[in-house]
Order: structure tokens, then C-alpha cells, then sequence
């Protein structure tokens, strides 16, 4: 599959109606890494799955790459992800 994430059908009941797809571009504005990082960081499990849309064309859920980037922020912070949504609401 060359990289791309298989979900099975009975695992996307609980995805939500709006799934918003991105494509390489988006992903490296997002995170700030080059392609070839990207592609090493899926291929050892540590960044998120690109999807199949096509013969030719791969997207990533949007939420899934925001999701791994507010990971990156809480561990750099030395906060865990819930720990560190917790912190931008409370007041000090």
C-alpha cells in the first residue's frame, strides 16, 4: 500500500461526518518537516498514516496531523497531551 493507512469499514462509525483531508503540502506547513522526514517518521509508526484517494493521489486526516502536532508541543513542554489542554484553559 506503500504507506497508506487501510481502516477497516467497522472501525469508521465513530469518525466524524466532516473528515478533512490534506494534502503533502498542508502536512509540511503544519509541521514544519521536509518529505523525506515525513516519510521516515510514518514508515517507523511515529507520525500519522497518509490515506489512499486514488491511484496517484495520497491525503492525511487533518485532525490526525493537528493531533500529532499538539503531541510534539506537550512532550517538547513536558506535559502530557490532556495535561497540556488543561493549562491553555485554566486561568493562572
Amino acid at each position: 500500500m506503500n504507506g497508506a493507512t487501510s481502516v477497516p469499514t467497522r472501525e469508521t462509525k465513530g469518525f466524524a461526518d466532516d473528515i478533512e483531508f490534506i494534502r503533502l503540502r498542508e502536512v509540511k506547513r503544519i509541521t514544519g518537516m521536509g518529505t523525506t522526514y515525513i516519510y521516515e517518521k510514518m514508515k517507523t509508526g511515529d507520525f500519522p498514516g497518509q490515506i489512499k484517494l486514488g491511484p496517484r493521489a495520497v491525503a492525511w486526516i487533518k485532525a490526525e496531523v493537528l493531533a500529532w502536532a499538539m503531541g510534539r508541543v506537550a512532550l517538547t513542554r513536558g506535559a502530557a497531551p490532556a495535561e497540556h489542554s488543561e493549562q491553555l484553559t485554566r486561568p493562572e
